[in-house]
């Protein structure tokens, strides 16, 4: 009487074949997501800057004058209703016409120029 042997499952160089390949997707995959993380919080960022030039540039038209608290540019009944933080970036307290805003701080590294 013939035996059949049954061979189900993987064996052990199978499985670390398909190991080395989930780690080389890996390796390829998460630079990636990195960068578009970073380009993500810089594009977020420097929305916040734009919306912060302008709600400046309203106050020194409204209020003749050429600088502002951010104070005075946020809140519930200012020009910016809220200012929402995406990296612990560091926004300034005082705004000068013609002064560019710097943020500092973006996810512990970059810093970001907006001219208004």
């Amino acid at each position: 009487m013939k035996q059949i042997k049954s061979s189900k499952g993987f064996t052990l160089v199978e499985i670390m074949i398909v190991v080395v390949i989930i780690g080389l997707l890996a390796a390829m995959a998460i630079p990636a997501f990195q960068k578009v993380r970073t380009a993500s919080q810089d594009k977020a960022v420097t929305n916040n800057m734009r919306q912060l030039g302008a709600a400046a540039d309203q106050f020194f038209l409204e209020n003749g004058t050429n600088q502002a608290a951010i104070a005075s540019l946020v809140g519930s009944s200012n020009y910016v209703k809220a200012l929402s933080t995406v990296a612990n970036e560091n926004y300034p307290q005082n705004y000068t016409q013609g002064i560019p805003v710097i943020v500092s701080g973006i996810a512990g590294a970059r810093t970001l120029t907006y001219l208004q």
